[in-house]
């Protein structure tokens, strides 16, 4: 297996392995927050798009490597994202199904009293129909097999869709048994515009009920133009974690950008993302309540809908129903707030930016776990301004195999 070395990599220490880094959504984060990161994929298409972005990477199966592995062994910082596909609802669904199994085998990871005995269990988990569900445990197996080997990291971030919240949660009680602590997350209660907050930053020591070890985000409330969720979790060793506060209000169906609370700013439309003056209409390539006939529309003035590797069969329209073409790739990117200049690569271009962690969210999630500040608009502005080097190319990463 290869891995590729930035064209010109930073000197800083190594911060953050990405485990299913797909074509960077997380290691984009933490770049325009100067802090190093590494990222393990397996897929050829992505590993291009991330070549093409300086972005440094192990090119390979997380399941071959562990926080002991000599291109990772440096990094404080573990986060991950693994595959979604059969917990989401468009998916197979077999992760849904196989819930108990995973839950069970989650509290199992936990009784492991050593390296050996985090294999053994996950011998059992390669018994499932499909794969891909199994390896949700991957970030919980390298949390663990670090802490038993003396070299814990300092900060966890998981995210996934919200099927995966109740995986989050358990993997929240084994961490916390060994030292991890999480964000204080109190369930609000809607405010007089009818806006429900996913959650409020409580400085009370004994919250009124037990705070989640995991929540559900609402891309949108971060500045993302589109209507996505995605369930996270995020860990310190030894201090508490902020929550990542909203800073933009929610998307409801009818009620106008402007309305809600008036600290926070108006949700992103695709319109205005895109910096498109025309007034158009997406037509989903799903149908509403399983009716195929029934599709999803929503205008430029409006967030997009969550972007699946499905949106190269979005249809464009005008208002009088005129078609009008598709989503560029690039459009499709800053849809999931990807720099407009981001150089995909590669096949299956439309499934690489479904797939991936918005990178504005990740700078949210990055910042609330490291202890950094809220990111101010120095830093969206280096997001959106970001461009890829004059010139990259494939090299080796220090110690990879070739």
């Amino acid at each position: 297996m290869t891995a590729a070395q930035p064209h010109q990599s930073s000197s800083a220490p190594l911060r953050i392995v990405d485990l299913f880094a797909g074509p960077g959504g997380l290691d984009m984060a933490a770049k325009i927050l100067d802090h190093k990161a590494i990222g393990i994929e397996w897929d050829n298409d992505a590993y291009e798009t991330r070549q093409a972005a300086d972005l440094l990477t192990v090119h390979g199966d997380v399941r071959d490597y562990g926080p002991n592995s000599k291109e990772v062994r440096e990094a404080t910082v573990l986060a991950g994202g693994p595959p979604c596909q059969t917990f989401t609802v468009a998916g197979s669904g077999a992760g849904r199904r196989a819930l108990d199994l995973v839950l069970s085998l989650v509290d199992k990871l936990g009784t492991a009293e050593d390296v050996e005995g985090i294999d053994l269990v996950m011998k059992e988990a390669e018994g499932f129909d499909d794969e891909r569900t199994s390896l949700v445990l991957q970030p919980l197996k390298w949390a663990l097999e670090a802490h038993f080997r003396g070299r814990p990291y300092e900060a966890i971030v998981l995210e996934q869709v919200p099927a995966v919240l109740p995986v989050w949660e358990a993997m929240g009680h084994v961490l916390e048994r060994i030292g991890y602590q999480f964000p204080l997350v109190e369930l609000a209660t809607p405010d007089e515009d009818g806006q429900l907050p996913l959650g409020a930053v409580t400085d009370a020591r004994q919250p009124a009920k037990p705070s989640p070890r995991a929540f559900v985000l609402h891309t949108e409330e971060y500045g993302v133009p589109q209507t996505r969720r995605r369930a996270v979790l995020l860990a310190r060793r030894g201090e508490r974690p902020r929550f990542p506060a909203p800073t933009h209000r929610r998307y409801r169906k009818g009620v106008a950008a402007s309305v809600g609370a008036p600290e926070l700013e108006p949700w992103v439309s695709m319109g205005k993302a895109l910096g498109r003056k025309d007034h158009f209409v997406v037509v989903s390539n799903y149908g509403t309540g399983g009716d195929p006939k029934a599709r999803g529309r929503r205008e430029a003035t409006m967030p997009s809908a969550t972007v699946t590797g499905k949106i190269s069969r979005n249809r464009l329209q005008t208002r009088d129903g005129r078609d009008i073409g598709r989503f560029t790739h690039q459009e499709a990117g800053q849809l999931q707030s990807f720099p407009r200049a981001y150089p995909w690569r590669g096949g299956a271009i439309a499934q690489q930016i479904g797939n991936a962690i918005p990178p504005r969210l990740g700078v949210h999630i990055l910042s609330a776990a490291l202890g950094l500040e809220p990111p101010g608009q120095e830093v969206w502005e280096r997001l959106e301004n970001w461009t890829p080097p004059a010139s990259s190319g494939p090299g080796q990463a220090p110690g990879a195999a070739g």
